[in-house]
């Protein structure tokens, strides 16, 4: 019935046309505004919060103390961007090499955001401000934190190697590069820092390592979100 209206009528298939592009450009718009929003609200609080360094303090435990619930909805509603993102990609990648697991992984990277907004990251190395400087106990939330942000980081890192692997397969050489070198740059610096976490002397170096992987990940996915966007 559908089919047979909007063949008797062009201008309703036009329309429809027109309103899927629309949504699906609004659901990369997602995906290109996410990480700029996660990183300006964790910065703001970074910047402000007492006893918080950047140098040793993960924005994850900015959770924590009476203003926590502020980075906690940066999780979710970060987390549920990159899920619309996802949405997004799937509607633009029909067929070909990775339109199947691509849209998935991304959508499990949003996933893990939000997992590590419900379970919180541990106090330690002095914040909260009145937690000792060499404090380092996992607790079973904490364990569960580490665990959504791992699982999240994996995905996007294989995302971002397949979603190379489909460009460089269409000829599409450079962006290819791009891709896969970021997902290889992100699995790098997410091992070594997970070397160097268990030790309070090398905390710092995976603090670092950490902001490697927090801004090498966003930035693929949105710049991977504003190319899809645009090619719609």
């Amino acid at each position: 019935m559908a089919t047979s209206l909007t063949a008797r009528h062009p201008s309703l298939a036009a329309t429809d046309t027109t309103t899927r592009s629309s949504l699906t450009r609004a659901l990369l718009g997602c995906g290109v505004i996410a990480g700029p929003f996660y990183l300006a609200l964790g910065l703001a609080q970074a910047l402000t919060r007492p006893g918080f360094d950047l140098s040793r303090h993960e924005l994850s435990q900015l959770a924590l103390g009476d203003w926590g619930w502020l980075q906690i909805t940066n999780f979710y509603i970060s987390g549920l961007l990159v899920v619309a993102s996802a949405i997004g990609f799937q509607r633009v990648m029909r067929s070909g090499r990775g339109s199947t697991w691509v849209p998935r992984l991304i959508g499990l990277y949003g996933l893990g955001l939000i997992g590590a907004g419900v379970f919180t990251a541990d106090a330690g190395l002095g914040f909260p401000s009145g937690t000792p400087a060499d404090a380092t106990t996992v607790s079973t939330h904490g364990v569960l934190h580490l665990a959504c942000a791992a699982v999240g980081f994996l995905a996007l890192i294989v995302a971002s190697i397949a979603y190379g692997r489909r460009c460089v397969s269409a000829g599409q050489s450079g962006w290819g590069a791009y891709s896969i070198a970021s997902g290889m740059v992100f699995l790098m610096a997410f091992f070594v820092g997970a070397r160097l976490a268990g030790s309070v002397a090398t905390h710092s170096l995976a603090t670092l390592m950490l902001w490697v992987d927090v801004l090498v990940g966003w930035l693929w996915l949105t710049t991977t979100s504003m190319r899809l966007r645009s090619a719609d």
